[in-house]
């Protein structure tokens, strides 16, 4: 069997002039990074007839289950069928490509290519993110350095350096080290890029005077009387903004069957919003009659960020939202260890056919959105499992269809397109789970009450003074966005399924000034991740001659 990279490059790309031309961009609306890849200047005017729609998918199972894989394929499959289509994706970190979770790219017949591009440096994006974020750390420290004129709290300083790696040792450091002539000795950590409030800022801004709006307001510090200092207040906005002026531009690529692809931006969707950027979307909106995009995890967390964060930043309303669903994610639900799940088990498949059927509720009875479930097709699966879940969904009054884009490309997601054309002729107004206005603690326990189906929620007294704090300041009216495990609709990984009744504990609030939303964190989060006993770095080779790689994927 070839692996991903070698079918991606058996594959000849067409010229990034053609695919521009497809979404009918002139020579003057784009910047040709080498003959496959550019950057695209266009001025956001989405078409009032255009249609977006949002995959997500169940809770998935540490393999995961091919978000991205449908996507490619079902912008494929509309292609096919003679639409006018255009992907808009998240950019792949280079952490976890070295790590274990590999890339963004998809997988089999259904890829963006150039995908060892894409999945490394791409166009500098997280280069430029992180450097603008280091930006504020060095100006911030030499700050304290040349006097404090801010007076800020060396012992609450809440801005973090990043990197785009998985390195477990740069959590928690201390700089200023080695005399006065080396700067103020203090604490300090590493988030991974794609974790830092930078990188969030990017995807939600719509323009540079919102880029710079949103840095201006970012919260890096607090003073000695407990007042927030923000990166305006350090002078840097601008430098930072300068810094990352190229990066604000959306990226074009294109599949291997040559449908135009648009990837740009790539929050965490545990810690941020989970979502590529809000210039992307309506970039796309504005060049295309239909818009496959995609929000990180599960439904529970990707997709109600994307519906209550970035829609209502954005003014965004899809009109048909599909839920990946495998069978070995269903029977992984129904207690099926990780791995075991490519043995047929109808007995796991019908007990955790409930975490299907909660996302799918949430998406319909929450939110009002059109859903479409596919079953993204593994070749373990048998066709008693696949029936069965067909079966269930029909009988919910669902649509659904089977996906076979990892085999067959565009051809093996055309039941899937057909489906989704069907469910964009229904009329649908996206609800909202709760109201800017609500306190903290209320807009809290709407999603935990409504989408994770909890019956209580916790909140421990660092969480209580963080509230307190968070109102004080002005900035209780914005959106949540919760961190908690992506395995389960609940704060407990373990708890797989479809748990109810639980209490959620709130163990802190953090807030993101830039961003402009609100952090609560259940759970343990980590926001640098770190690497396997046996990374996936170990496994790659480069030719010397030929520069083939291998071992990417």
């Amino acid at each position: 069997m070839r692996s991903d990279i070698e079918i991606a490059e058996s594959i000849e790309m067409k010229n990034i002039l053609d695919i521009a031309n497809k979404l009918g961009l002139s020579q003057d609306q784009i910047e040709q990074y080498g003959k496959y890849k550019a950057k695209i200047s266009v001025e956001q005017n989405p078409k009032k007839d255009s249609k977006l729609v949002l995959v997500t998918a169940i809770n998935p199972t540490p393999l995961g289950e091919g978000k991205t894989t449908t996507s490619i394929g079902l912008a494929d499959g509309l292609s096919k069928l003679g639409k006018k289509v255009c992907l808009a994706l998240r950019e792949p970190s280079l952490g976890p490509v070295f790590g274990i979770k590999g890339g963004a790219t998809g997988g089999g017949m259904a890829q963006v290519v150039p995908m060892e591009d894409i999945n490394l440096h791409f166009t500098g994006d997280i280069h430029a993110i992180t450097t603008a974020n280091n930006l504020v750390s060095a100006i911030l420290d030499n700050h304290l350095q040349q006097g404090n004129e801010l007076n800020i709290d060396i012992n609450n300083i809440v801005w973090k350096r990043c990197m785009d790696m998985n390195d477990r040792a740069l959590r928690y450091i201390s700089v200023g080290q080695g005399g006065p002539t080396n700067g103020v000795p203090r604490n300090d950590g590493f988030v991974i890029s794609t974790a830092s409030e930078t990188m969030a800022i990017l995807c939600l801004s719509q323009d540079m005077a919102d880029l710079k709006r949103r840095l201006s307001n970012a919260i890096v510090a607090y003073n000695k009387d407990g007042g927030p200092v923000t990166i305006g207040d350090l002078g840097c906005v601008d430098a930072c903004a300068i810094v990352l002026k190229d990066a604000l531009k959306p990226n074009l690529v294109q599949t291997l069957e040559g449908t135009p692809a648009i990837i740009h931006g790539g929050p965490f969707a545990n810690i941020a919003h989970g979502c590529n950027s809000i210039i992307a979307t309506k970039t796309a909106l504005t060049v295309a009659d239909y818009v496959v995009t995609e929000a990180g995890f599960g439904a529970d967390l990707g997709a109600e960020k994307f519906l209550d964060i970035k829609c209502r930043v954005a003014g965004l309303n899809p009109g048909a939202v599909v839920l990946v669903a495998t069978v070995r994610a269903i029977k992984y639900n129904g207690g099926v260890a990780k791995e075991d799940v490519k043995q047929p088990n109808m007995d796991a498949l019908r007990k955790g056919i409930c975490n299907l059927e909660g996302h799918i509720n949430n998406l319909k009875n929450n939110f009002n959105v059109n859903v479409v479930v596919a079953i993204n097709k593994f070749i373990t699966d048998t066709n008693e499992e696949i029936d069965f879940i067909r079966s269930f969904c029909e009988e919910r009054g669902c649509e659904v269809a089977l996906c076979e884009c990892w085999e067959k490309g565009g051809n093996g997601s055309i039941e899937l397109a057909n489906a989704v054309l069907k469910a964009l002729d229904k009329p649908c107004k996206l609800h909202f789970t709760y109201e800017l206005e609500d306190t903290i603690e209320n807009k809290i326990k709407a999603i935990a009450t409504k989408i994770y189906g909890a019956s209580d929620v916790v909140f421990e007294d660092k969480a209580k003074e963080s509230i307190a704090r968070i109102t004080k300041i002005g900035k209780a009216n914005l959106p949540i966005c919760i961190a908690k495990t992506q395995y389960s609709f609940s704060d407990d990984a373990k708890k797989l399924g479809r748990p109810t009744g639980f209490t959620m504990t709130v163990k802190d609030v953090e807030i993101r000034g830039g961003a402009e939303f609100i952090v609560p964190i259940c759970g343990s989060i980590l926001l640098m991740p770190g690497l396997s006993k046996k990374p996936s770095a170990l496994g790659m080779t480069i030719d010397d001659k030929t520069l083939k790689i291998r071992g990417l994927f």
